[in-house]
């Protein structure tokens, strides 16, 4: 089971609103709006989706993480968490 499963109608309600926003954005540009208005609306998108990937890397540390070091497992899962925070952060 996915450790963000207690959070799956947030993040689902969440990603539903970022996808009204990015075709906000396409209207925007079809309307050839002004530019630094289209990137104030860009922003406000990747603000939306790293508040999502940051709910998930939470559950997945609370989760997924937590019971492999319970099981004394948990090297694999803390290298790819210190991984997944290195893709989430190189932008």
């Amino acid at each position: 089971m996915a450790g963000y499963i207690a959070h799956k109608d947030a993040i689902q309600k969440r990603l539903l609103r970022i996808e009204g926003q990015a075709r906000g954005l396409q209207r925007m540009v079809d309307e050839e709006r002004y530019c630094i208005d289209i990137l104030t609306q860009v922003k406000s998108v990747k603000a939306a989706l790293d508040r999502v990937a940051l709910l998930l890397l939470d559950d997945h540390v609370e989760h997924c993480v937590a019971d492999a070091v319970k099981s004394g497992h948990g090297a694999p899962k803390l290298r790819e968490l210190s991984q997944a925070i290195g893709r989430f952060v190189e932008n």
